[in-house]
């Protein structure tokens, strides 16, 4: 079956067709930026744009970057404060005519990862870091999700939530090299490691790509490696969602 998946991160709103038994996307990734806004109406558009693209009728699974209760934004996160208590899924379902799965953008990526990456078939806790605008983290139990495990969201210092010190979009903004940034990742990382003790850690999002460049300043003891499916796992995560 072919399913739509599509994932909306700060900068960018991609979408593909993806199979739903192999993980295998079908078709190139089609990009649009995200509204400057960052809010639902426009944002709302785009996925329309995107589905409307593809020309596609069918299931449809987003991975939305903030926390989602049963299609809810129960937390704006990096998007406008409009989004606080809009049901994503129904105004997306609004927008496109047709049935719309929402969830939390990491859970997309760990699904991807769980069901036809490096993650399939291991035990424990697995967590799926995603390292973009903001640091999502989807959490796994033997293979099944623990939704809105948002440690991005961890105070740190002077700044109301680590993902602001700790991001990619840090790393850009402050044009910090892979040796000052890989440092900070890997306290975040640390973090993590003493507040929820995982067995695999996962990572994906744009900077899982070069991960060859900063695991050296990676020196937690939880195994750490980066998503074969890299910066497609959001997307083909999304589509996996919404056959759950």
């Amino acid at each position: 079956m072919e399913v739509l998946g599509i994932d909306i991160g700060g900068t960018g709103m991609k979408g593909a067709l993806v199979d739903s038994v192999t993980g295998e996307m079908l078709t190139k990734r089609f990009r649009i930026p995200t509204p400057a806004s960052r809010k639902p109406k426009e944002m709302a558009k785009v996925v329309a744009d995107i589905v409307t693209h593809f020309d596609h009728k069918g299931p449809i699974g987003v991975g939305f970057p903030t926390v989602i209760k049963n299609g809810v934004c129960k937390s704006p996160g990096n998007l406008h404060k409009k989004w606080l208590g809009r049901n994503v899924a129904e105004l997306f379902s609004e927008q496109t005519g047709q049935n719309v799965t929402v969830v939390n953008d990491a859970d997309a990526a760990g699904y991807a990862t769980v069901n036809y990456g490096v993650g399939k078939g291991k035990e424990g806790l697995l967590l799926m870091i995603t390292i973009g605008t903001g640091l999502g983290s989807g959490a796994f139990f033997n293979g099944t999700l623990l939704p809105n495990f948002e440690l991005g969201q961890i105070p740190y210092k002077k700044y109301s939530k680590i993902e602001l010190w700790a991001a990619d979009s840090a790393k850009e903004r402050e044009n910090l090299s892979y040796a000052q940034w890989g440092k900070r990742f890997n306290k975040f990382l640390n973090l993590v490691e003493l507040i929820v003790c995982p067995d695999h850690i996962i990572l994906g999002g744009g900077a899982s790509k070069d991960f060859e460049a900063y695991k050296k300043y990676i020196t937690i003891e939880t195994p750490v490696m980066p998503a074969e499916l890299k910066n497609h796992a959001g997307i083909i995560g999304a589509a996996a969602a919404a056959l759950q």
